[in-house]
């Protein structure tokens, strides 16, 4: 019998009523996806309207953004009395893009824009007092931050007593206690009247852009302009592609494929991807990791120039940097992982981190600070848990955390929020900052947090968004799964679940894959399995399957074929919920379900 490796989540049942079967004959969708539709939150043919609605008609107005009246009034006076901005951008992809989206702005309105990218190891997440005094040694009078702020009441308040007005745009958790800023342009704000509350930090950004350039001439085309680097952002970050930031990443792609700006070229050239194939995952895995490399091995204020710069000598020098960087980056994360686990492995028994069967993932040795957000990702995907790997500083340890989808971290650390010095993120992302002898308190409360989140089966779940019969399995299903892009964080690529198949052939591939012929009734379909050379051993001809992955398909010799990208694979029937549907009774074992499933497909 072949057992699933992971957790196999069934769809739940869904009526599809009148209205979203006209909503759905509208857009021309098939039926079998306007249920996954629905099951994914668009319960009305309005839902189903926005969803496929052009991206421009989904932007929303950025006058309705908290504080938007005052940032652009403040903006404007900067621009009358000539004042230096100093422009403030975190140092990861999302503070990157956009820091040069308002640096871009503000250059094309006239305003002398500085930007400013903080040390991570030196200067942490969010405002800092270097930043401050930087601002005050080149004689900027405002200081504008990006992707952080909301929390950096000190640091504001500093300012503010040098003379220098801060105007923060963020979208991170609001604080019980805001800064004293001139402004606060965050849509979590719980005054916000604005309709998309997900925007990442360069969405916010870019939303400031066509406020600021409405009235300017060209003005409006030059901040769609700017949608390129707020996709990057956005994705990056992993905010929701829904809603506005749908919209933002159609626009985005759109203009990366046709006119990249010569940062863009350059590290498209690095990582050997031609515009015209830019897609999510050359956003997730090329660009993003190479933006990034700067500010977790070096200075990130080197990214910032390469999305600044206009000439493509400059551009390819920079980028060369950063391809550097990023290979630094993959050599000290492959390290810090291996350490990571054999710590693991050692303090089993001990205090500080839990046994490997433990609801959360708990590591920290001296590693760079840049890389173990990198490190506690891998874990996570390794142990199918939430991961927190800190990096030891001396008196204190600095932490990133990652999550399986189990537990909202950041709700989490507001539990923690009596231990840290600092802390902040989202649901699947956060970090803090920690006294060392404090460690162990914040193991015992994270791991017991974890507990009461954690899922009774262990093993990683797969949520599937559709399960079909084999037979099911066609082009009009394929043409209709492809309209969800672009899909990502909250609009993941749709999971299929294709039962009662035959194995024809299985074989392992170079590259640690796996191969599978897969027969039906009247064809085949071809599968491959990335990453799970142990199927080659484990399925053999004849053995009839069921599989889970993505649909897909490929043109060759002017023919297209549907392709199956497989993720797991059992024995047909080991789920009762795939013996219901395959209309077959519920077998009493293994044996006995291959027997009714093979006489079902003959």
């Amino acid at each position: 019998m072949i057992e699933p490796r992971y957790r196999w989540q069934f769809p739940e049942a869904i009526a599809i009523d009148s209205g979203l079967q006209a909503a759905a004959e509208r857009h021309s969708l098939d039926e079998r996806v306007a249920g996954l539709l629905a099951r994914r939150g668009l319960l009305d043919g309005a839902a189903f309207d926005s969803f496929f609605a052009s991206p421009l008609d989904s932007l929303h107005d950025p006058r309705l953004l908290p504080d938007a009246d005052v940032f652009a009034d403040r903006i404007g006076h900067a621009r009358a009395a000539g004042e230096r901005i100093l422009v403030f951008g975190d140092f990861d992809a999302d503070g990157l893009t956009g820091l040069a989206i308002l640096t871009i702005t503000f250059r094309r309105l006239g305003i002398e824009a500085i930007p400013y990218v903080p040390s991570r190891l030196d200067e942490g997440h969010g405002l800092s007092r270097a930043a401050v005094a930087a601002a005050r040694e080149a004689g900027a009078t405002v200081i504008v931050t990006v992707d952080c702020g909301t929390t950096s009441l000190p640091e504001i308040a500093e300012a503010q007593a040098l003379g220098i007005d801060v105007l923060v745009t963020d979208h991170h958790r609001v604080p019980a206690e805001l800064p004293n800023a001139v402004a606060i342009v965050n849509p979590q704000r719980p005054d916000s009247r604005y309709p998309e509350r997900r925007l990442a930090g360069s969405g916010v950004a870019f939303k400031l852009a066509q406020l600021l350039l409405a009235d300017e001439p060209d003005g409006p085309e030059a901040a769609l302009a700017l949608t390129d680097l707020a996709t990057i952002g956005s994705v990056a970050d992993v905010v929701p592609i829904l809603g506005e930031t749908r919209a933002i990443v159609q626009l985005g792609l759109e203009r990366l494929r046709a006119e990249p700006r010569p940062g863009i070229v350059a590290l498209l050239a690095s990582a050997g991807v031609a515009a015209a194939a830019i897609d999510m995952e050359t956003i997730g895995f090329a660009l993003a990791p190479r933006i990034n490399a700067a500010g977790r091995v070096g200075e990130a204020l080197v990214a910032a120039r390469l999305l600044l710069a206009e000439d493509a000598a400059e551009a390819n020098a920079l980028a060369a940097e950063l391809e550097a960087a990023n290979l630094s980056r993959r050599d000290m994360t492959k390290q810090a992982v291996g350490e990571a686990r054999t710590s693991i492995a050692v303090l089993v028994d001990g205090v500080e981190t839990p046994p490997p069967d433990a609801p959360a993932t708990i590591a920290r040795g001296p590693w760079p600070v840049g890389i173990v957000g990198l490190v506690a990702s891998r874990l996570v995907e390794e142990m199918g848990r939430p991961a927190v790997v800190g990096a030891e500083l001396g008196p204190v340890i600095r932490a990133s955390c990652r999550s399986d989808g189990s537990l909202d971290l950041g709700a989490a650390l507001e539990a923690c929020a009596d231990l840290f010095i600092r802390f902040g993120g989202h649901a699947g992302a956060a970090g803090f900052e920690i006294a060392t002898e404090r460690w162990p308190a914040f193991v015992e409360r994270f791991t017991a947090l974890a507990a009461v989140a954690a899922p009774r089966d262990p093993r990683t779940a797969v949520s599937i968004d559709l399960a079909l019969p084999a037979s099911a399995i066609d082009y009009s299903l394929h043409r209709s799964l492809a309209r969800l892009a672009p899909c990502g964080a909250g609009n993941p690529e749709p999971v299929v679940a294709v039962l009662g198949l035959v194995v024809t052939r299985s074989r392992e591939v170079s590259g640690g894959h796996t191969q599978l012929t897969l027969k039906r009734r009247l064809d085949i379909l071809d599968g491959i399995a990335f990453g799970r050379s142990d199927l080659a051993t484990t399925v053999s001809e004849g053995d009839l399957v069921d599989v889970v992955g993505r649909l897909t398909s490929r043109r060759f010799g002017g023919f297209e074929s549907l392709q199956l990208e497989i993720r797991d694979v059992a024995t047909s029937g080991t789920h009762r919920e795939a013996a219901v549907i395959l209309g077959l009774p519920e077998a009493t074992d293994a044996a006995a379900g291959a027997v009714a499933i093979a006489g079902a497909l003959a």
